[in-house]
């Protein structure tokens, strides 16, 4: 049985279809928070996140949370280490003072806890 070239043919692969990604590179790239850290090195100063509890920067609580943020405003690299974080959308922690949930800068952290669902008279 002879089979025709259009019975044999499939779709034909999309170049610009995700679901088949390039190659991955076989060069070397350096990550932003590698050159974070290199930046960090050359200055020679201490930074609040290598000085401090790194603890303090992943806390729960809204307090810690507004206390790891005050500790970066004097940072000789916020700016970059904010800058890197949006790039990477870190998924949690205070990076370059600004507070990440899920990638996303937001202004405070919440409490644990469901909110009321009434409002309470003040």
């Amino acid at each position: 049985m002879q089979t025709t070239e259009h019975e044999t043919s499939g779709p034909k692969p999309d170049p610009g279809n995700l679901d088949h990604p390039p190659a991955p590179s076989t060069e070397p790239t350096l990550l932003p928070l590698t050159e974070l850290d290199d930046e960090i090195e050359r200055l020679g100063v201490p930074v609040p996140c290598r000085t401090y509890d790194p603890e303090v920067f992943f806390a729960e609580s809204p307090a810690d949370v507004e206390y790891a943020k005050s500790l970066c405003q004097t940072c000789p690299v916020r700016e970059a280490c904010l800058a890197g974080a949006k790039d990477r959308r870190e998924p949690w922690g205070v990076w370059g003072g600004e507070l990440f949930i899920q990638g996303v800068v937001v202004p405070r952290k919440r409490p644990r806890g469901r909110p009321r669902k009434n409002a309470v008279a003040a």
